[in-house]
């Protein structure tokens, strides 16, 4: 009897393939929905490579705003024009791939398309998922040696074997929240310097401490995305116990009870994922950084990698992502590369996706602190 044509799509038919896997993945990715090609998206997908003479790369520009008064009357501009001050973040790529095989041989042409299609949805859904894990780290400033929930990732074998997410080449230029961008809130004082170490269990998500925030990214000049009226949209993304611990402030439940919609589609009813609080869109979202997962330690663990926050390493944390435009540059190259293979004699299949791409947080030199800051993200730690 012939074997089933299991590997034996046509070119055309993997094309096309890749396209239906992408298209699934993309809808699974969370992150994906905040993205766009232009500078006005919160995350600026690059599609194309640029080239240079210096190679062939992914570059968004960042442009920093102007800061001549210009010139008055009738007194002569040519000559006293001002530089546009641009800065081109690079993005380094790599290629992250993920296969399934399934032992013993696919009778018939339905267990091909059957074994296609789940194949599709679990390496699409593994694909989106490592994509937002990613996506949140960079944007948290966390290595990718760390879990999403704060405990340290398995090492695999010790060496770089690419069976680890650090081993990707853009995960080099992760880097922690600058100075001006890295905030914490204390119960007591309001919003302050961050320091994972000084965060205390009293230290929760709260109203006053959303209205704070914004107040803080305007006066430190983070661009908003500019909405259809022209008004600027920030985007907060936050743990399910942040989210929770908003949900249960008294402030919070005052203002949604005065100024919200009556019955069940108020928030404090409808159980929605995202809400409206003082004009910023606050976002739940499970791969937010946070250290449930982590280690609880003693003093001596405090700010180490793998353990809790607080001052006894106790304190579990999350660190809320306030969010404008160009907050996160991310390098979208070409459809994922699908193979089909059998293995052992053609009694074992199996289906393998790959993709290009790459992230990086942009920074640029800021005009307010004369160094070198997060663009477009604040960091802020709470309790959880």
């Amino acid at each position: 009897m012939a074997l089933t044509n299991f590997a034996s799509l046509t070119s055309n038919q993997l094309t096309a393939w890749s396209r239906d896997f992408w298209r699934v993945a993309r809808n699974m990715s969370f992150v994906n929905q905040f993205a766009g090609t232009g500078q006005n998206a919160m995350v600026q997908r690059v599609t194309e490579l640029t080239k240079s003479d210096k190679g062939t790369k992914a570059v968004i520009t960042l442009l920093a705003d102007m800061t001549g008064d210009g010139i008055t009357g009738d007194f002569t501009l040519e000559g006293n024009e001002e530089a546009l001050r641009a800065y081109d973040i690079t993005i380094e790529l790599d290629q992250l791939r993920f296969a399934n095989r399934v032992a013993g041989r696919l009778a018939d042409q339905k267990s091909v398309v059957n074994f296609r299609e789940q194949s599709r949805d679990a390496l699409a859904y593994a694909m989106a998922d490592r994509m937002d894990q990613l996506a949140f780290l960079t944007l948290a400033g966390v290595a990718y040696t760390h879990k999403n929930n704060g405990g340290l990732r398995t090492v695999v074998g010790g060496a770089v074997n690419g069976q680890e997410l650090v081993d990707l080449e853009y995960a080099s230029d992760v880097s922690a929240p600058t100075g001006d961008r890295h905030r914490r809130w204390d119960a007591t004082s309001g919003l302050v310097a961050g320091d994972t170490t000084a965060v205390a269990a009293v230290d929760k998500m709260s109203y006053e401490c959303i209205v704070e925030l914004k107040a803080f990214a305007k006066d430190n000049y983070l661009r908003g995305i500019r909405g259809s009226g022209g008004d600027e949209v920030f985007h907060l993304f936050v743990t399910p116990q942040q989210m929770k611990a908003l949900k249960l402030d008294t402030d919070f439940i005052t203002n949604v009870r005065n100024a919200g919609v009556r019955g069940p589609s108020n928030s404090l009813f409808s159980g929605s994922s995202s809400l409206m609080v003082d004009g910023i869109m606050v976002h739940e979202f499970r791969h937010v950084f946070n250290t449930s997962g982590a280690a609880t330690g003693t003093s001596s663990n405090a700010g180490a990698a793998g353990y809790k926050w607080g001052a006894d390493a106790n304190i579990v944390g999350g660190r809320a992502l306030f969010c404008g435009a160009q907050s996160l540059a991310m390098a979208d190259i070409g459809l994922p590369e699908v193979v089909e293979d059998t293995f052992d004699y053609g009694n074992q299949q199996g289906i393998s996706i790959g993709k290009i791409f790459g992230m990086r947080k942009p920074k640029y030199n800021s005009d307010i602190s004369g160094s070198v800051q997060d663009f477009g993200v604040v960091a802020l730690d709470t309790a959880q």
